[in-house]
């Protein structure tokens, strides 16, 4: 232990104080060249940053809104359908569209009129506005929870087929802007790797229909 921390104390030293003949801008040089640069976490197989969005707030979704040492201010609360929250003091404050921290940091500024030095924390208890439905010829049918980019192909492995399914005429149901179109899902095809562009990554309110 001691030989490790001193070999630690000599490094240290060597890199913020030149050498004998040695300029500080060498040195710092020499810093640089010896501590790397903080990298971003990597995906081996694409290349890309491994950054994954956080979560948005929906409608239905269940909050846990903590104010420290402020209980009458803590609770439990439903996103209603309109997109707000009801909060002591504050009445109704928009919560859809926004991530957690987003939301603490607006009821920490709303908050500091009432309270001295306010500090929020909030958590989603209940993911209720990212779901799909899955329907049909499956052993679990309703609702499901929507997990991050989950696929076609995945909800039906959470979802299980029965040995009735039509696997070859399944397809999902979206709606967009009022307009709902019916997307075809080849099961056997998409599971022998082909057509791949069918096994399209689901969207909330997203329904599947199994035949």
């Amino acid at each position: 232990m001691t030989a490790g921390w001193v070999i630690t104390v000599l490094f240290v030293a060597g890199s913020v104080f030149p050498c004998p003949g040695q300029s500080i801008a060498e040195a710092e040089n020499s810093v640089s060249a010896v501590v790397p640069a903080p990298r971003e976490a990597v995906s081996v197989a694409t290349g890309s940053a491994l950054l994954e969005p956080p979560y948005e707030i929906g409608p239905n979704d269940m909050l846990h809104i903590s104010v420290w040492k402020e209980p009458d201010l803590t609770a439990t609360v439903p996103v209603r359908a309109d997109g707000m929250i009801s909060i002591p003091l504050l009445n109704d404050v928009q919560a859809s569209g926004l991530t957690p921290m987003q939301l603490s940091a607006l009821l920490t500024q709303k908050l500091k009129q009432y309270v001295a030095s306010p500090r929020v924390t909030v958590v989603v208890t209940q993911t209720n506005s990212h779901r799909i439905y899955i329907v049909g010829e499956v052993v679990r049918s309703g609702p499901i929870p929507l997990l991050h980019e989950m696929t076609a192909l995945q909800a039906l492995a959470a979802a299980g087929l029965t040995q009735f399914a039509n696997t070859k005429k399944i397809y999902i149901l979206r709606t967009d802007n009022g307009k709902t179109q019916k997307i075809p899902f080849n099961y056997k095809r998409v599971i022998r790797g082909e057509d791949m562009a069918q096994n399209i990554a689901l969207k909330p309110e997203d329904t599947i229909v199994v035949p």
